[in-house]
Parts: structure tokens; C-alpha cells; sequence
């Protein structure tokens, strides 16, 4: 119930700013998905990404990822015959009034697709935004099923939902024989998520139990509290399924308690920084994600382009925000138009269309028909595919 009323307001921060907004501008965002009949116009992509605050270094990869794809477009004859792409990058810092002002600005700016989304509790207050002015969403990091759960016609995801992340998490402790499980979430949209999908099909399973679901307050640096509840529980799993900054805290302060059974955490914390600031304790540390470069079979030469662009190795999400790109340039060469609808409708069609993470062809719910989600663990301090169940 904490999470649904969690979502509610979410919902109702991006409606009552875009309320605002649109009394403001006079009828601004109810105007239109920014399409033009002009032929030597650039087609305007959108992506509302954490380019400040401690998620910034994932925002980063993601612009990266999808500035690479726009330069490739571009360079091989852009969309509609001729016209070149152009990405516009607003922050979300992972705030959600910082969103839903990223998104109005996106809005405004005349994008026709938007192609960022990496904190779901940041992404939900944008989708009434997005969806009053006809902008498509194709969403390459934010997972929660409560983005999909909102049935809207625009909203389409290229990472896995939260209950299929949730569905691989089960089928790795089941592989495993992890007899118990503590579930430990930040509280924002996305991780409670995950924790509470995770325990009903735990529960509905029946071959592992959960011995303890509980939640910590993001920013804070000391988490004994918690730390003495899974002590105290003592099972077999851990599966954190926050953000990394706080799992690398509370994985320290678990080690140095002398917790001894498996830690596993959610695609969230699958960052390098994680073990700088868990320490040594990290090694070993299993991860539900959808793959990172270094992780793909064959994408030496991708990694190498990026690096060479970038002067620096690609990391999470810098592959879906490429292929969300991707993605938006062959829907709107496919419909032959920048409008909304037409879009939606042949992204509806996208029936083999080829990424990283496979071939395309999405749901009724527009979610990806298998979730793509692997077992990583780490190594060294890096992230290291260990059992793909894909």
C-alpha cells in the first residue's frame, strides 16, 4: 500500500505541474508531438536522464550511448529521406519535480520522441507530460511495473519490467538452494517494487521463504539498524534492490558484522562504485541485470567505437539508450511521419527489429517479450557475467 500511494503522488506531481504549465503557456503542452512538414528540419529526439547528482555517472553512459546512435543516423542519412536527428538531454537528477520540469522543457522544445528514463520514481511523473502532448516514451533504464501498470498508449519499455527482474531473481535463488531471503529496498518506486514482486513469487513458489522485507532511507550513511535485523533473521540471501550508494554502505556494514551468507542486489546497484564503496567485501556480490557492455557476446567493436568517441569504456544503460534511439529512428521511418500516433502504431508493428539484447517485438503491455535479465557477479571490483538466464 506504502508503494501504490508512493506512485499516486508521483502521478500527481507530473499532472498538477503540467496543469500549471499549460495554463502558463496557453495550451502549450496539450499543442502537439512538435512534428513539422518541413523538410530540412531536424526530427528531434528527447531524454530526460540523471545528469547531476550521485546517479550522474549512469546519466552520463546513457547520453553517451544515445548521442553515439544519433551520430550513426546521422551519418548514414538521418530519418525520412534526409533529415538528421537531434538529441536534446534534460536532467532529472533523479528528483521528481526535476523531471517533470526536464520533461515540460522537452515539450517545449518540439521533441518527438523521448528516449531517457533512468530512476522510475523520477520517470512516473513525466508519462502524463509525455502523453498529453502525443510524445512516444521508449524507456531503456527505469523498470518499474508501475510504469506499465498505468496502461498508457506511448509507454514503451526496452530493459526489463521489475517482475521480470523479479522472475529471474527466483530462478537464481532456486538454482542456488538459498533457503531463506532478506528483501531490502530504498522505498522509491522501483526497489520496493522488485521486493514486493520478488516475496509473491517466492511465496507462490513455495521452495524458499522470506524472512525478512524491510526498507531503509536512502542518504543516510549509517545502517545499523537494518544491518542488526538481518543478522537477526539470518538467511541464507540478501537481495538488495536499491541504488548502488547505499548498497555499497549497507554490504560494508553487513561484512564488518560478520555476515557470511550471499548478498545479491538489482540492476540499480550494477556500478563500479559499488565495491569502492563497499570495500573487499564486495567481491563475490551476485547482480539481476540486463547486460552490460563488457558483457555482450560481440560487442568488442561497439565498446571500442564508444571509447573511441567518448575517451572513455561504456557502462550501464549506455547499450538500451543506443538502442532506444535506434528504436525511435526505425519507428519514425517506418511511419513515415513524426506524429505521435503513427509512431505508436509502428512501434506497435516492430516485429524482429535487432538489439543488444535481442529481437525486438513487444508486448500488449509494451513491455519486451523476454525480460533479458542475467546474473552478474563481482570480480575484482568489476561486474562479471556469471549465469545468463535469459
Amino acid at each position: 500500500m506504502k508503494m501504490r500511494r508512493q506512485n499516486a503522488t508521483l502521478l500527481a506531481i507530473g499532472a498538477a505541474i503540467l496543469l500549471g504549465t499549460t495554463a502558463c503557456s496557453g495550451g502549450l503542452l496539450g499543442g502537439g508531438s512538435g512534428a513539422t512538414d518541413d523538410p530540412n528540419a531536424t526530427v528531434k529526439i528527447g531524454m530526460v536522464v540523471p545528469i547531476s547528482g550521485s546517479s550522474a555517472p549512469t546519466g552520463a553512459y546513457m547520453v553517451n550511448g544515445a548521442q553515439m546512435a544519433v551520430d550513426e543516423l546521422n551519418a548514414a542519412g538521418g530519418v525520412l529521406g534526409g533529415r538528421q536527428l537531434e538529441l536534446i538531454v534534460e536532467d532529472e537528477g533523479c528528483d521528481p519535480q526535476q523531471s517533470v520540469a526536464g520533461a515540460n522543457k522537452l515539450v517545449s522544445d518540439g521533441v518527438v520522441v523521448s528516449v531517457g528514463g533512468y530512476c522510475s520514481g523520477a520517470t512516473l511523473p513525466t508519462l502524463p507530460i509525455f502523453e498529453t502532448a502525443n510524445i512516444p516514451m521508449i524507456i531503456p533504464a527505469a523498470n518499474s511495473q508501475e510504469l506499465v501498470n498505468q496502461g498508457l498508449k506511448n509507454v514503451f519499455m526496452i530493459n526489463g519490467t521489475g517482475t521480470q527482474q523479479s522472475a529471474a531473481a527466483l530462478k537464481f535463488i532456486l538454482k542456488q538452494g538459498f533457503a531463506t531471503v532478506a528483501l531490502v529496498d530504498d522505498n522509491t518506486s522501483y526497489s520496493s517494487d522488485i521486493t514486493t514482486e520478488t516475496e509473491a513469487q517466492i511465496t507462490a513458489d513455495g521452495t524458499s521463504s522470506v524472512v525478512l522485507n524491510t526498507s531503509v532511507t536512502p542518504g543516510e550513511s549509517d545502517y545499523s539498524a537494518v544491518v542488526r535485523a538481518i543478522m537477526d533473521a539470518n538467511p541464507a540471501l540478501v537481495y538488495w534492490t536499491g541504488y548502488y550508494q547505499e548498497g555499497g554502505l549497507i554490504i560494508n556494514q553487513l561484512k564488518t558484522a560478520g555476515y557470511t551468507g550471499a548478498i545479491m542486489v538489482a540492476d540499480g546497484s550494477v556500478d563500479a562504485s559499488i565495491a569502492q564503496i563497499a570495500g573487499p567485501g564486495s567481491e563475490g556480490v551476485y547482480a539481476t541485470m540486463t547486460q552490460t557492455p563488457d558483457t555482450i557476446v560481440g560487442a568488442e567493436t561497439w565498446i571500442a567505437d564508444y571509447t573511441a568517441a567518448f575517451d572513455s569504456a561504456p557502462g550501464p544503460y549506455s547499450t538500451q539508450s543506443y538502442d532506444a534511439v535506434r528504436v525511435a529512428a526505425k519507428a519514425i521511418d517506418d511511419a513515415g511521419s513524426t506524429d505521435g500516433d503513427a509512431i505508436i502504431t509502428a512501434l506497435e508493428a516492430i516485429d524482429g527489429f535487432s538489439m543488444f539484447s535481442g529481437p525486438l517485438k513487444f508486448t500488449a503491455e509494451h513491455t519486451l517479450s523476454s525480460g533479458g535479465f542475467a546474473i552478474l557477479v563481482l570480480k575484482d571490483g568489476k561486474f562479471v557475467l556469471s549465469d545468463d538466464l535469459s
